[in-house]
């Protein structure tokens, strides 16, 4: 059986607080470990959105996206978005916008519902670790997402 929610979260672990995605998906794992209540979800990561990660949308209920991002306020921000063509559509690095859209195209249907989860970074340089204050901003990001976890 598919799991209803998916949690998708990008990031390269060897730049900085562009490891947010990735160490999101660690500690949100850690995390559901001792919280059988919340709804079915299965979490996936990668260094970044590709067009066969459509099929990943398949059979979801909604789908929640989570990347560092610079241009965000802290903690982090949270906002719906649905399919749209951009820029990176005929890229190999695809935003979640353009990955529904491919999702609409293949399978000719509406991609499940969609959030984009921005978790506010500050360092991205090659070989900096997680800086303090992505730290503080993860953290406030899990608990948020442990809510919609419990969300209907």
């Amino acid at each position: 059986m598919t799991e209803a929610s998916l949690v998708f979260a990008w990031g390269n672990p060897s730049r900085g607080d562009d490891a947010l995605g990735p160490r999101f998906i660690e500690g949100l794992e850690a995390l559901a470990v001792s919280h059988p209540e919340w709804q079915r979800f299965a979490a996936l990561t990668d260094f970044q959105l590709q067009i066969e990660h459509a099929l990943d949308l398949r059979g979801r209920q909604r789908v929640l996206f989570v990347d560092a991002s610079m241009a965000c306020t802290a903690p982090f921000a949270v906002s719906s978005i649905g399919p749209a063509r951009d820029a990176s559509f005929s890229s190999h690095a695809l935003t979640p916008q353009a990955l529904l859209q491919v999702y609409r195209d293949v399978d000719g249907d509406e991609p499940p519902p969609a959030q984009l989860l921005a978790i506010r970074g500050e360092r991205f340089e090659l070989g900096e670790g997680l800086s303090a204050s992505a730290r503080a901003h993860l953290d406030a990001a899990l608990a948020w997402t442990a809510a919609w976890l419990t969300a209907p």
